[in-house]
């Protein structure tokens, strides 16, 4: 797999990088139109409730025009009611697109741990955090409220058949009501969904079973890839399924998470498949960075080198 790392030179080099390219990525390069960047802040999760605006206006000045929220530590949207979120983002050039909730109450999978923040301790969640199962139509009313275009499933439980049948119920029922009020409701997927239950695909029952036009997907790629799984041939399988994609990179032993494109996701090769994909919004995304600027600056600059 090419290494993205060698398409920079020192800051700027981009430029340069193609000239060193072999010539059928040159092209690629070459030929691609910018696109829009986003960030999920769940990358700043315990960062930015120190100063919301102000790290905001960081994210803005790196160069990402696009936010996608998540749970934090503050109340509601970072402090804010969803008409306060949004226009403190337009006030910073930014334009809120998408929000993640959880689709039931949450528990964490078997075998797994909390997270530590970025203090180092393990993170701790409220007693009730807003769910689709049961709070369907306050999150949607609240996305409504903050005129984002789509509200995401960032987890769901998907451990047993049972699980994953009452998911396309939870997710299908969301969908129908985010459909009229205009917001298109998506899921994300961790690596759990592509571990069998029972010998089927949790991810596959989830597509099949929903409504493809009441739900789509946004893709994660660094989960997707570290499960085995190539993004382009669920693309292929799926056409127009995924408006959304986390764009991650992980280490080739699958252990940390990285900066994009100093990892083993084949970006190249999802980049040249969007339109299959159905893409049209790309959140970068690194789960608890050491420096969380320092790993957006490096994905913006590895992103733009890619010519994205």
């Amino acid at each position: 797999m090419l290494n993205r790392r060698k398409f920079l030179i020192g800051s700027g080099a981009a430029a340069l990088g193609v000239l060193a390219l072999p010539k059928a990525v040159s092209a690629f390069i070459v030929n691609a139109t910018p696109h829009p960047l986003g960030v999920q802040l769940f990358t700043l999760f315990g960062v930015i409730e120190a100063d919301v605006k102000g790290n905001l206006k960081k994210v803005a000045d790196l160069g990402y025009t696009e936010i996608e929220s998540a749970f934090s530590k503050l109340p509601n949207y970072y402090g804010q009611s969803p008409k306060e979120f949004a226009a403190t983002c337009k006030d910073l050039g930014l334009s809120w697109k998408s929000h993640h909730v959880l689709g039931a109450a949450f528990k964490l999978p078997k075998g797994y741990k909390m997270p530590n923040g970025p203090d180092g301790k393990p993170m701790s969640l409220p007693a009730h955090m807003a769910n689709l199962k049961e709070d369907t139509q306050k999150l949607v009313d609240e996305a409504a409220e903050g005129g984002i275009s789509y509200l995401v499933c960032a987890n769901i439980p998907t451990g047993t058949i049972d699980e994953i049948k009452e998911a396309t119920e939870i997710l299908n029922k969301a969908g129908e009501a985010c459909k009229k009020v205009n917001i298109q409701l998506c899921y994300h997927n961790h690596d759990m969904e592509f571990k069998e239950v029972e010998g089927k695909i949790p991810y596959h029952l989830l597509l099949s079973g929903t409504d493809s036009k009441l739900v789509k997907m946004e893709l994660d790629l660094a989960w997707a890839t570290k499960a085995g799984i190539k993004p382009v041939d669920l693309f292929k399988t799926h056409p127009g399924r995924f408006p959304l994609l986390h764009v991650k990179d992980i280490s080739q032993d699958f252990k940390t998470l990285e900066p994009v494109g100093e990892g083993v996701v084949d970006f190249k090769d999802v980049f040249a498949h969007v339109k299959l994909a159905g893409a049209k919004h790309y959140f970068v995304e690194h789960d608890m960075p050491a420096d969380a600027f320092a790993s957006l600056g490096t994905s913006y600059k590895n992103l733009r080198a890619l010519g994205v």
